[in-house]
């Protein structure tokens, strides 16, 4: 990086009345990553916002002389060709978190551009969030939930579609860094283990877990009764669960999808909702982001869906902020990141997303 002081804007979701409620609260536009006073120390100017979209927005106001955007995958701010052609100043394009399929890579890496994330900082929460929908979503939960706030008491009404997690049979697409984690916390359920992958997990944990590897994954989708997605969003990945792979899945699958809502055709999510053939889907990812009111995902039978939230739990936050602030640092000083961090780097794309 080019030494001088530098205009960083942040795009993130506000936090409103919940902003001043708990001081480690970092990630909305009020906590602005707990790096306001340090920047500003510099004589960095730092804008932070959550007004991302259209051409009179905050942020494209700003787009033409940044030279860091910084945004989450929770409030993404879509970098697109068009917005990167403007940014003639932009040097950085940092992600708050995992995930950086809301830039355009394969422009950003043309620009010469440096995309970056913050590895690792939320794969526990995910994980944990994983678990959490698989265990919703098998027990019927949510039905429950409903009658004991509506006043009703109908026991029928959700012990006929109520099951046991353990011997059901768990399948993740995608076995990286959040499925090789959700494996080991589904091993005490007694569940058979299945997982998909470009690349085999270490035998030790293969072992460790029991899980077995499917090279297939049409092959796959038939035995599982749950289905993860824990597979980034990329070009192969883009819609790769249609309404013809939806198919292929047994009649009653339950599916989790953690990862990123366009990985579905959404309403193809929905169909196979209405009609049965999925018995139940969770997640809080959605495309686009924020969902819209007339999103299909939000009517659709036998869901539990929320905003996207699993990877921005406080302890989540206080991890990405303190690695966005490392990583600002190193970039002010013109040295290298971690190198698991970079997802485009001097014109190359990381491994995952090509």
């Amino acid at each position: 990086a080019s030494g001088g002081k530098k205009k960083i804007v942040g795009v993130f979701y506000k936090g409103n009345e919940y902003a001043s409620l708990n001081p480690n609260f970092v990630g909305c536009v009020e906590g602005a990553l707990g790096i306001r006073e340090w920047l500003e120390s510099q004589g960095h100017e730092y804008i932070v916002t959550d007004d991302k979209e259209g051409p009179d927005s905050v942020l494209e106001k700003h787009i033409p002389d940044l030279h860091v955007l910084i945004s989450t995958p929770f409030h993404p701010a879509y970098v697109t060709a068009e917005r990167i052609k403007k940014a003639k100043n932009l040097e950085l394009l940092l992600t708050a978190g995992i995930g950086s399929d809301h830039i355009d890579l394969n422009a950003a890496a043309a620009a010469g551009l440096t995309v970056a994330e913050v590895t690792g900082s939320n794969v526990v929460s995910v994980a944990e969030d994983e678990l959490l929908r698989i265990l919703v979503l098998v027990r019927n939960f949510l039905p429950g939930y409903h009658q004991a706030v509506t006043g009703d008491w109908n026991v029928a009404g959700i012990a006929y579609r109520a099951y046991d997690l353990e011997g059901k049979t768990v399948g993740t697409v995608g076995a990286g860094r959040i499925g090789k984690l959700l494996l080991q916390r589904l091993k005490p359920f007694n569940c058979n283990l299945l997982y998909h992958d470009r690349l085999r997990i270490d035998p030790e944990l293969e072992k460790q877990t029991g899980a077995k590897f499917e090279e297939d994954l049409d092959a796959m989708l038939p035995k599982c009764d749950i289905i993860v997605i824990n597979t980034p969003l990329t070009d192969k990945t883009r819609g790769l669960f249609d309404k013809d792979r939806i198919a292929k899945c047994k009649k009653g699958v339950l599916i989790v999808n953690n990862a990123r809502g366009a990985i579905m055709d959404t309403q193809a999510v929905a169909d196979a909702c209405s009609s049965g053939h999925v018995a139940g889907y969770s997640g809080d990812v959605w495309f686009p982001q924020p969902a819209p009111k007339d999103h299909p995902w939000r009517y659709m039978p036998n869901h539990a869906m929320t905003p996207h939230i699993s990877g921005t739990t406080i302890d989540a936050q206080l991890r990405y902020a303190a690695g966005v602030k490392d990583m600002l640092e190193r970039h002010f000083k013109g040295e290298d990141f971690p190198e698991q961090n970079y997802i485009v780097k001097e014109g190359q794309l990381a491994s995952q997303y090509r």
